[in-house]
This record gives structure tokens, C-alpha cells and sequence, in this order.
């Protein structure tokens, strides 16, 4: 008997394919991971390494859907110095831009990829007065407004970068201790968390202010990850690390001041 023409089931089979499980080993312990949003780029994995030795590794891996395998390529495989803490491809889902990834480590760099190589575009450093900078612990790319990017440091500062023209167009003491995390919420509004416990949001129209929407009321109680409600940014979530174990701390509605632990 001939392939079933029964369109159900050919969806059911078709579902059922999409819904398997792919799993990459990559060659060293990883710890910084992105997906790419580009339409013409489906299934995209930026993968970062983990290693002590000096250099370190980015890989970019896309799923093969002819055969179901996360596959890597070696002309996109390439050295970073230090294990990144972050990596994030280009917020550009329609493809109108370069195609470009960001990392943080000791500095931000942009890598501009092409099918067959990936090459440094942009070494950033945020300290005007040294060829040093404090690592820089996260960043984020803003959606809205793709030329800007945002890092955190452990030097309490966020900077704003325009990677169109490499330059720093704000930076700003957040925080009175390091800066753990950053995430935008809208074109000109970010918030950060940091090791002194608390939550600051930033309008980059007055510079001069913050306003703290949480704060920790145990001592040493570092906040080291937050991120905003893509559906509501007047929301956002965040991570709150104790000296023993993890507890998450949700902070919801912002507009109304609503906090709830977990």
C-alpha cells in the first residue's frame, strides 16, 4: 500500500517530527548560549566555552533539517580570550541588518558573520583612560533600537554603546557595588541588579536619576539576573542568589509595587 493520503495524519507525522528533541554535545563545557532570530537563519545556536586555559571558544551551530542533527561548522568556530558571559546574536528578525554577534568578556566585541567566517568588527572598551577595563559581567541588545547596546561591570558602572559609530554614548555610575545584569525595556529605558541587593530603572532622557524598585532587605544578598516582560515592560523578573542556595524573587507589576518570593 502507497503513503497514507490522509492529511491528518500527515500533519500528526509532521507535528510529531517538530516536536523531537535535538541535542549537540559541544567539544568543552559551555556557558553562554543564544539563539539567532533571523528568519533566513532558523534553528541558530551561538555557543560559548567555559575553559580556564587561555583561549577560549565561540561556536555558531544550526540545526541540518534534512537529517535532524545540530551540526557545527568549523569556519564558524572561532577564539575568544576570556570565557564570555554573554553572547547575543542581532535583534533582527527581517534580515535588514548585518549579520552580527555581540560577546562580553573583558571587553564588548561585535563579530560580523558570513557563511564562510566570522570576523571581529568591533573591539569596544568602555574605559577611556586605560587599555583595561573591569569584566564586564552581562549586556543586553536593545530591540527597538538595534544600534544600541547596554553592558553591566563589576566597576558599578552601565554603559551604553552606539556599535554603529563604536562609541560610548552613556555611562553611568548604577550601582554601589558591582553591576551583575542588565536588560532593556524599551527604546531609551533599562533597569540593572548588582551586589548591593537592589533594582534600579533607568530613563536615558535624565540621566541624573534611577529609580529603585526593589531593594533586598537582607544584607549581602547580590541580585544577579533580571529580565523584562516582553509583553508588559512596565514588568520584570529577576533573580535574587543567597550566600547559601538560590531563591528566585519575582517582582511583578512594577506600576503597582508588587513583590513575590519564591
Amino acid at each position: 500500500m502507497g503513503a497514507s493520503s490522509d492529511p491528518t495524519q500527515d500533519g500528526s507525522d509532521e507535528q510529531q517530527k517538530r516536536s523531537e528533541i535535538y541535542t549537540y554535545e559541544a567539544p568543552w563545557h559551555v556557558y553562554a548560549m543564544n539563539w539567532s532570530v533571523r528568519r533566513d537563519k532558523k534553528y541558530r545556536l551561538a555557543i560559548a566555552s567555559l575553559l580556564e586555559q587561555f583561549p577560549n571558544r565561540v561556536e555558531i551551530v544550526q540545526l541540518d533539517d534534512s537529517n535532524g542533527e545540530i551540526r557545527s561548522d568549523p569556519n564558524l568556530s572561532f577564539e575568544h580570550p576570556y570565557p564570555p558571559t554573554k553572547t547575543i546574536f542581532i535583534p533582527d528578525k527581517e534580515c535588514t541588518k548585518p549579520d552580527l554577534l555581540a560577546t562580553s568578556s573583558d571587553f564588548l566585541r561585535v563579530w560580523r558573520i558570513s557563511d564562510d567566517r566570522v570576523e571581529l568588527k568591533s573591539l569596544l572598551n568602555g574605559n577611556k583612560n586605560s587599555d583595561f577595563c573591569g569584566p564586564l559581567t552581562s549586556f543586553d541588545w536593545n530591540e527597538a533600537e538595534p544600534k544600541r547596546i547596554g553592558t553591566s561591570s563589576i566597576d558599578t558602572t552601565c554603559t551604553i554603546w552606539d556599535i554603529e559609530r563604536e562609541v560610548v554614548d552613556t555611562q553611568l555610575i548604577a550601582h554601589d557595588k558591582e553591576v551583575y545584569d542588565i536588560a532593556w525595556g524599551g527604546v531609551g529605558v533599562f533597569a540593572s541588579v548588582s551586589a548591593d541587593g537592589s533594582v534600579r530603572v533607568f530613563d536615558l532622557r535624565d540621566k541624573e536619576h534611577s529609580t529603585i524598585i526593589y531593594e533586598s532587605s537582607e544584607p549581602d544578598t547580590p541580585l544577579v539576573r533580571l529580565g523584562w516582560n516582553k509583553q508588559d515592560p512596565r514588568d520584570t523578573k529577576l533573580l535574587s542568589m543567597r550566600l547559601l542556595g538560590l531563591h528566585i524573587v519575582l517582582a511583578t507589576s512594577v506600576r503597582l509595587g508588587m513583590i513575590l518570593r519564591l
